[in-house]
C-alpha cells in the first residue's frame, strides 16, 4: 500500500467484502477496515440457505471468511480495529483507529451494517441459532411444519409472520399493544391466515428451553400487561422482529441519515459527501439480505472508481 489507498471500505460484512473485491479487481489500492472478523452480522448466522451458489447452504462465518479471502486474492488489504474518528469532507478522507493508527484514501465506502434490536431477555444471545432468530427469511425454513412465535407489531413482524405462516404449522404473534403498527394490508392478510394466533397486550418474560444437552428453545413465557396473567406458549422457534439498529453512530452529523439512523443514499450508493458511498444494511432501503448487501458493495465500488477517474 502507498501512503494512502485509492478506496477505503469501512466494514467487512458482505457489502464491505464485495466492495473490496470489486475495487481491487479494478486495480485500485483497496483497504478494508473491520472491527472484529469478516462477515458482519452474517457471521452470527448458523446456516445460510438463501445465498446463491451454495445448494446445501453454508454457515455465515465461513461465508464471510471466503468473501474476505476472495477480495484478498485480488490485492485488497484488511486492517482490524475499531474506528474512533472519521474525517470525510476533504478530498483525502481520513479515519483513526482506537490504537492510534490513521488511514487515508481518495474515496470511502461506508458499510458498517446493522444489528438486530434485542429484547434483553435472559439467555437471548446465548440461544441465538438454537431457536432464537431475528430473520424469518433467513432461518424460517428450519421450522417447516413446526410451531413458532413472532414478537413485534410493525411491518417487519407482520411480514415475518406471513412468511412463516406459509411453511409453519402454527404462528403465534405476540405484541405489547392491542393493535399492530403494521400496514393495514399486512394486518388484513394476517387475519385471514387460519394458522396465525394473536396474543395482544403481552410481552415475553422468559425463553423456555428443552431439558437436554441440546438446550434448544421449547417455548416462551409471556405476561399480559393489562391483567398481569402469565402463560407459557410451546414453540420450536422464537422470531424477534423488533427492528434493527444501524451501526452509524460514528457518522451522525457527518453523513445525512434518517431519524432511525439509516444512511441516505440511493441505489447508486452516493451519499451527501463527494467521494463517500454507502452500502449494505446501514443504507436506507426496502430489503436487507446478504445478497442485497453484496449488490450494494459492487455498485459502491463501481461508483467509487468513476469518482476517482474524475478527480
Amino acid at each position: 500500500m502507498k501512503d494512502r489507498a485509492d478506496v477505503m471500505v469501512l466494514g467487512g460484512g458482505p457489502a464491505g467484502c464485495t466492495a473490496a473485491l470489486y475495487a481491487a479487481r479494478a486495480a485500485l489500492d483497496t483497504l478494508m477496515v473491520e472491527k472484529l472478523a469478516p462477515g458482519g452480522q452474517m457471521a452470527t448466522t448458523d446456516h445460510v440457505d438463501n445465498y446463491p451458489g451454495f445448494p446445501d447452504g453454508i454457515d455465515g462465518f465461513s461465508l464471510g471468511e471466503r468473501m474476505e479471502q476472495q477480495a484478498s486474492r485480488f490485492g485488497a488489504k484488511t486492517v482490524y480495529g475499531e474506528i474512533v474518528r472519521v474525517s470525510l469532507d476533504a478530498p483525502v478522507k481520513e479515519i483513526e483507529l482506537a490504537d492510534g493508527a490513521v488511514h487515508r484514501a481518495g474515496a470511502v465506502i461506508v458499510a458498517p451494517g446493522a444489528s438486530p434490536r434485542e429484547l434483553g431477555l435472559p439467555r437471548e444471545r446465548e440461544l441465538r441459532g438454537r431457536g432464537v432468530s431475528y430473520c424469518a427469511t433467513c432461518d424460517g425454513a428450519f421450522y417447516r411444519g413446526k410451531d413458532v412465535c413472532v414478537i413485534g407489531g410493525g411491518d417487519t413482524a407482520a411480514v415475518d409472520a406471513l412468511f412463516l405462516s406459509r411453511i409453519c404449522r402454527q404462528v403465534v404473534l405476540i405484541h405489547r399493544r392491542d393493535t399492530m403498527r403494521a400496514a393495514k394490508a399486512y394486518q388484513l392478510r394476517l387475519q385471514q391466515q387460519e394458522n396465525v394466533e394473536f396474543c395482544w397486550d403481552s410481552v415475553a418474560e422468559e425463553i423456555l428451553t428443552q431439558q437436554d444437552a441440546a438446550g434448544k428453545v421449547s417455548g416462551v413465557r409471556i405476561r399480559n400487561l393489562k391483567t398481569g396473567e402469565t402463560r407459557e406458549i410451546a414453540c420450536d422457534g422464537l422470531f424477534i422482529a423488533a427492528g434493527n439498529v444501524p451501526n452509524t453512530a460514528l457518522f451522525r452529523g457527518v453523513l445525512e441519515m434518517d431519524d432511525a439512523g439509516y444512511l441516505l443514499a440511493g441505489e447508486d450508493t452516493v451519499t451527501s459527501l463527494p467521494g463517500v458511498f454507502a452500502a449494505g444494511d446501514a443504507r436506507k432501503k426496502p430489503l436487507r439480505q446478504i445478497l442485497t448487501a453484496a449488490s450494494d458493495g459492487a455498485v459502491a465500488a463501481t461508483m467509487a472508481e468513476e469518482y476517482l477517474l474524475q478527480e
